[in-house]
């Protein structure tokens, strides 16, 4: 058995259920616990807790709030899915896919009729997390710095230009619209 500031790792056997609780880094699987981090072992012995502090970084968990920046992979009649790429402020990616949804009334904060022209497939979104408790998660881009921040033509796939409040194509000088962020292009989030 494992001693108290032992380093671990995910999957090591790390005490007993009728001994212990698992705190944070610790899972309970029939009557043992294990380790869910690589880290350090700490037993609190008040609490009657075994826990694992950890030692590596630990994936980003989207939280209600959250800035992120994702990809639109689908646009339907009422509802756009986003590819949730990162989350803003943390610099270690997500653990899998993970995906979010933007109901076509939290895509601005007036009223949208249409939602292809506010939104396309292969978009990169500046978006917050306003629901985590939903699958998928759900997203907007209402408020006034969110939105687009870039897009392809939909005709020949070149990188669009804004000019004012619509994008051009620089390639095939098609005019397009989206909900823009503020940010649009430059590369600053």
């Amino acid at each position: 058995m494992v001693k108290n500031g032992e380093f671990v790792v995910p999957g090591t056997e790390v005490g007993f259920s009728e001994e212990f609780i698992p705190g944070d880094g610790a899972y309970e699987e029939g009557s043992k616990i294990y380790a869910s981090l690589s880290g350090i072992l700490v037993f609190d012995m008040d609490e009657k807790k075994v826990m694992v502090d950890a030692k590596t970084s630990i994936p980003s968990i989207p939280q209600t709030g959250d800035l992120i920046i994702g990809t639109v992979v689908d646009v339907k009649a009422q509802l756009a899915i986003v590819n949730i790429v990162k989350i803003k402020g943390n610099n270690r990616g997500l653990p899998g896919e993970v995906r979010g949804g933007i109901h076509i009334s939290k895509i601005r904060d007036s009223y949208v009729s249409n939602i292809d022209k506010e939104l396309k497939v292969g978009d990169a979104i500046y978006a917050k997390i306003t629901d985590r408790e939903k699958w998928p998660l759900q997203l907007s881009t209402a408020d006034k710095d969110l939105g687009v921040i870039k897009a392809l033509c939909t005709k020949c796939t070149m990188p669009l230009l804004q000019e004012k409040d619509k994008l051009k194509c620089p390639n095939c000088g098609s005019i397009e619209t989206r909900r823009l962020s503020p940010k649009y292009g430059t590369g600053e989030i």
